[in-house]
């Protein structure tokens, strides 16, 4: 097919134009020439689209394999790809003559916005369906005073700047550059918070309070703006103002008072724990994109209409994370890449050198107005904070969270470029500017900000250190409605009474779905809605919980909780409620359970991640159940519980030992302690004699007790041990056991190598394993460990 050349002048702005009859879409192959033709194949426009694409991605995730070390998010390694694939797609397409040089293709570059702003519009919608606006109603005079103060005070300083004609352009760009450059982007802070894993920490939840506050801010005085530019750029300003106005109005309108009536009706008639139909879901989809469509048709700014629309959609089950699971991984894994590094192909960095002293000039006098905005915002959140009697390190990591910037400033940077409101010189240096903003922070919010720190303690908080007779603290937490009973069963056996109490404080964890703000309920402070909205996440819990404090009326306090968390950084929530509560004791489930029969009914890694990472933080004694589903406390005087505890000796088993003496004030519960010890000459030897000491004492009151069975059995090899233990443990409902993680001894050689959960350590790992064919529940206990990297 022949082809040819068309040239012609847009008699607007006097712009020549080449455009190739017909477009070049599909090449015929590397191999394969078309008579006469000599074109490359780069010359095509959907190889080069992907060949784009494989760069990207390959870039990309090259650098963020070497930046992760750095806690760089990963959209910083896709802008360094950008920059890199313009560059190589510029060398790749030669002229015609045999030089290199950029050959810019129109359908090419309809794609590839095309999908940019495709992916960035369906971004910002899943970011609105996340944003959580009740945080609005809970933020408290802090936040929303330093969320107002970090928007308004940069653009004041920025109107200043423009005053004394400092940008050098039009009042309409500078008042665009403003309202983009000094918003506070909730999108933007809730990825770096989830990045860092501090998102459920005190200052992630401050400053999540406080981004929300900003945002909303920013979002409203970006519509000003944009009506405002759009009223004085015609010649009627007025009329057309006013036209816009009843467009941005109506559609606010239709949105908040025909769908959200409409999307709230189906989470109504979504039945409670099911699936929301998939038709619902894409008549979502299908509003989504007419909203973008109509948005660009009536002049809005592209981004208004999916962000409103996702704002009220209620977030989490089931239309939230309906959306949030058939969205997101393409957006995040396909779009949002190509979106990012599409920013910066255009830049191509090797060509900076074709400046002139004039533009770099003023280029770095824009670069230092900036960098004082950015300081601004720094100092307003960090004088703020300091005012408000934060600790300075504290102060200081919000004030970095709060000035960073990240894809939603790209994307309003690359629309306001396009649109020729920004200049390409301007675009390019905040562009830079993006980058190093969200290099830098990261690596400031991890030196300033230590959420372990708090966790510090010399205060022994443990079984061993509670005062006899006095009342225990417990955290209970619960993933799945299974590990309600198998921890009440646990809590009854302890014997709670009066002379005994039981303060239990239970955490019902549910992973963060469809939302970008962790929850954190405290279910006494509202027991009439509770008890009216048996639908709640945590219904069930509560009232099985209740039922156990009714049986124990004088014996046990109970607290309920809920925690909406990613499922990462659970160990946060754990921890900080034992720390608040001054709790001595941490029950948490296994990650595996079984049916009643001794099969496996399912293996959850992310439970065993979060108990290793409780394990290693936790302020107080930490114990792991293994539920079998056979711990049931005695129904009458003539049954009995019967309870082994393993005991090699350290301080783990002297803590696993006092949780046991705890269980055996009840008549009916039949305690046996098992005393394993070696004759090995060295290891007796190098055993400190304090420990040992130790070990007696504990022993000694275990021996005068004459409702405990007292075992000694000398043992100097792991095998025997293995034996010994499968051939008694069917014998018991429950065994309990020290962690002793990291101790070796000769009662334990040759097991360690077979372990399958370190977790547990070795004894605790050979009871819960399905090599012993064990029916027996199981309880391993760590006592508190005193980190001095915490402090």
């Amino acid at each position: 097919m022949a082809t040819t050349n068309t040239s012609f002048f847009d008699k607007e702005d006097m712009s020549k134009y080449c455009v190739t009859f017909p477009p070049r879409v599909n090449s015929v192959g590397i191999f394969i020439n078309e008579k006469n033709d000599k074109f490359y194949v780069m010359d095509y426009a959907l190889p080069r689209l992907e060949l784009e694409i494989l760069l990207i991605f390959v870039f990309g995730q090259a650098f963020h394999f070497i930046l992760r070390r750095a806690e760089t998010p990963i959209f910083v390694s896709h802008m360094i790809a950008g920059l890199i694939v313009g560059e190589v797609m510029s060398l790749m397409i030669p002229n015609n003559d045999g030089t290199n040089m950029m050959k810019s293709s129109e359908d090419n570059t309809i794609v590839m916005g095309s999908m940019a702003a495709f992916g960035y519009s369906f971004y910002m919608f899943l970011n609105g369906v996340k944003m959580n606006l009740s945080l609005i109603k809970k933020a408290g005079a802090t936040s929303i005073i330093g969320g107002v103060l970090t928007v308004i005070i940069p653009l004041l300083i920025l109107v200043c700047f423009n005053t004394f004609n400092v940008l050098r352009c039009h009042s309409s760009q500078s008042f665009f550059v403003a309202s983009t450059y000094c918003l506070t982007s909730f999108p933007v802070i809730a990825d770096l918070l989830r990045h860092l894993k501090i998102i459920n920490t005190e200052l992630g939840r401050l400053a999540l309070s406080t981004a929300i506050v900003g945002d909303l801010l920013s979002l409203f005085l970006f519509i000003v703006n944009a009506l405002i530019k759009i009223g004085l750029a015609v010649r009627n300003p007025l009329e057309d103002l006013a036209s816009e106005i009843i467009i941005v109005a109506s559609f606010i309108f239709v949105v908040v008072l025909v769908f959200r009536p409409a999307v709230y009706w189906i989470v109504r008639n979504t039945p409670v724990g099911r699936p929301v139909k998939e038709i619902y879901v894409y008549f979502v989809i299908l509003t989504l994109m007419a909203t973008t469509f109509l948005t660009k048709e009536f002049g809005q700014f592209l981004l208004f209409g999916p962000f409103v629309l996702g704002l009220v959609i209620p977030n989490g089950p089931p239309l939230g994370s309906a959306l949030e699971e058939k969205l997101e991984p393409m957006i995040s894994g396909m779009f949002l890449p190509l979106f990012v590094a599409s920013t910066t192909t255009r830049i191509m960095p090797l060509r900076l050198g074709n400046l002139d002293t004039s533009d770099i000039d003023e280029l770095l006098k824009k670069e230092l107005v900036f960098l004082a905005m950015f300081a601004s915002k720094f100092v307003v959140s960090a004088g703020f904070s300091l005012y408000n009697k934060m600790p300075k390190y504290d102060a200081l990591a919000l004030a970095c969270i709060m000035s960073t910037k990240g894809i939603v400033e790209l994307g309003w940077y690359g629309f306001l470029s396009d649109g020729k409101l920004m200049e390409f010189n301007l675009y390019m240096l905040l562009v830079f500017l993006i980058m190093g903003i969200a290099i830098l922070v990261p690596i400031l919010v991890r030196i300033l900000y230590n959420p372990k720190r708090k966790y510090a303690s010399y205060q022994k908080m443990s079984i061993m250190n509670s005062i006899l007779n006095s009342e225990l603290s417990i955290v209970a937490c619960i993933h799945v409605p299974n590990n309600v009973n198998a921890i009440v069963n646990l809590l009854d056996v302890a014997s709670p009474s009066k002379d005994s109490p039981i303060s239990i404080n239970v955490l019902h964890l549910v992973k963060l779905s469809a939302q970008s703000s962790p929850i954190f309920i405290t279910h006494q402070l509202d027991r009439q809605a509770l008890s009216s909205n048996q639908n709640s996440y945590s219904g069930n819990v509560i009232l099985s919980f209740k039922q156990f404090e009714q049986n124990h009326y004088d014996g046990v306090s109970l607290n309920v909780f809920t925690a909406i968390s990613p499922d990462d950084m659970m160990d946060e929530d754990i921890c900080t409620l034992a720390l608040d509560k001054h709790a001595s004791f941490i029950i948490i489930p296994f990650h595996r359970r079984w049916y009643i029969n001794g099969s496996i009914e399912s293996d959850d890694h992310t439970i065993m991640a979060l108990n290793w990472s409780v394990f290693e933080r936790a302020p107080c004694s930490v114990g792991v159940l293994v539920d079998r589903g056979h711990i049931r406390r005695p129904t009458s005087t003539k049954s009995t519980e019967n309870i082994l505890m393993v005991f090699l000796g350290g301080v783990d088993d002297r803590e696993a030992l006092t949780f046991a003496n705890r269980m055996a004030q009840d008549s009916r519960v039949k305690l046996t302690v098992l005393y394993i010890h070696t004759s090995t000459h060295n290891y007796v030897e190098n055993l400190r004699s304090w420990e040992r000491l130790l070990d007696f004492e504990v022993l000694k009151s275990v021996k005068d007790n004459v409702h405990v069975d007292y075992v000694e059995k000398e043992v100097n090899d792991g095998h025997v041990t293995a034996t010994m233990l499968r051939e008694m443990v069917n014998d018991y409902q429950l065994v309990i056991v020290g962690r002793r993680f990291g101790v070796d001894c000769p009662q334990t050689s040759g097991l360690k190598e077979w372990s399958e959960f370190p977790e547990l350590g070795i004894l605790g790992d050979l009871l819960a394993s399905r090599d012993l064919y064990s029916m027996s529940s199981v309880l391993i206990v760590q006592q508190q460990i005193i980190s001095e990297n915490m402090r």
